[in-house]
């Protein structure tokens, strides 16, 4: 797949112009990222936008300095966009971005992407669609915040770490699963534990089986 052909299937290109496409995909660079490998930090004055080519890069922001924990914002998969609100209010970046697994990024520098929405204005009915989206995926982070409990919001990131699959082994550390949650990894490990115990779900290491996901995705709801 071309440069070109991976910034298409985005929300935040869809609506951008062959032309400017070929342009922009031009600049683009590939890097790689092993695990624990941070593609930029809170605060960092940001000039390019990313999209996941392969593996995992958490999003999160941190707790200092009360403690050491962080929260993950997002998990950024195959395709996904990331890092493009710096391009739109010139502030520095918001959380910082570190590879979970070895991981491949497609990076694109802000100015030929400013340089081309200046000469196709309808670039930013993306950008209107992205932003949406952020919107809504924070909407209903904020509702689960507010609605459910600890065990619920456990049930629910596993379930979607899933990917469908009743076999799975998780991506994610038990620190990381906690950053998720938004709760202590000795909660989340509770809630695992209850899950276990009521004979919905098997556990050895990160290998995890869902016996009931019906069961579970009540508990999520």
């Amino acid at each position: 797949m071309t440069h070109e052909d991976i910034l298409s299937n985005t929300a935040f290109f869809a609506e951008t112009p062959v032309v400017a496409l070929t342009a922009i995909a031009a600049s683009a660079k590939t890097q790689t990222l092993q695990r624990g490998d941070v593609l930029f930090n809170e605060g960092d004055t940001p000039d390019a936008l990313f999209v996941v080519l392969s593996g995992r890069i958490a999003i999160a922001i941190g707790n200092k300095p009360l403690d050491s924990r962080e929260s993950m914002l997002a998990l950024m998969e195959d395709g996904d966009l990331f890092g493009e609100l710096g391009l739109l209010d010139n502030g520095s970046r918001s959380a910082m971005a570190r590879a979970i697994e070895t991981s491949s990024v497609l990076c694109i520098p802000y100015a030929p992407v400013v340089e081309q929405m200046r000469l196709h204005p309808t670039m930013l009915w993306g950008v209107t669609k992205l932003l949406a989206t952020r919107l809504r995926v924070m909407d209903e982070v904020l509702a689960d915040s507010v609605f459910l409990d600890v065990t619920g919001r456990t049930a629910k990131r596993l379930l979607e770490l899933s990917g469908g699959s009743d076999d799975f082994v998780l991506p994610v550390t038990q620190e990381e699963l906690a950053g998720m949650v938004g709760a202590s990894r000795e909660r989340v490990n509770k809630a695992i534990a209850s899950f276990i115990r009521l004979g919905w779900l098997k556990q050895q290491d990160r290998r995890y089986h869902i016996i009931m996901r019906d069961r579970m995705t009540v508990r999520s709801s």
